[in-house]
């Protein structure tokens, strides 16, 4: 069972991922865990502070996601990286979309508030550590940056999901294309 602090925080990301920023307060994250008013604000006296708290929960639990996928996921070719990227990027855009939406909310917050860069770099330099593997054992020569280029793509190809979805959606073909260009496949 989560911490009273993690129930406000996993609150805070539901608000924040289906109302957007300007919907974030500590009464409306009181409301979503179904707490006594107040209790946001006795854990996280300032905004700063909840979204300080949000960033770090985001990132425990994309951790727990992609400990699962790399657990679960050893590609021997470029079709099983891409299939497995895939259903990773419909389920950010799907039954993760929420928690999506809310840590791109806290990329644009990051942008003006640079606190949160430490810990969302922290978390994203976790998830590249997973690709290098992948992307190593696929035969890049350089993982780190390949890494990158397929997490930038995923990334934009989640913003156009999340804001333009298309009734047939099928991010495979686009993964599988980056994968190979980068692998010389």
């Amino acid at each position: 069972m989560p911490s009273r602090q993690d129930q406000l925080l996993d609150a805070a990301i539901s608000v924040l991922g289906t109302g957007g920023p300007r919907n974030l307060t500590h009464r409306a994250v009181d409301a979503q865990a179904g707490l006594p008013a107040g209790s946001a604000s006795n854990h996280f006296r300032t905004r700063e502070a909840l979204l300080a708290g949000i960033v770090t929960r985001l990132v425990e639990l994309d951790r727990v996601d992609w400990q699962g996928l790399a657990a679960t996921v050893r590609p021997r070719d470029v079709d099983e990286l891409a299939g497995a990227l895939a259903d990773f990027v419909r389920y950010a855009t799907g039954p993760g979309r929420h928690r999506t939406l809310a840590r791109y909310a806290l990329s644009l917050e990051a942008a003006v508030r640079p606190a949160l860069q430490a810990e969302l770099r922290r978390g994203q330099s976790v998830i590249v550590g997973w690709g290098v593997v992948w992307l190593r054992a696929l035969g890049s020569t350089d993982p780190a940056r390949d890494t990158r280029l397929v997490m930038d793509h995923l990334d934009g190809v989640m913003l156009h999901e999340l804001s333009m979805p298309v009734a047939d959606f099928d991010p495979r073909p686009g993964i599988r294309a980056v994968l190979a260009g980068i692998l010389g496949r």
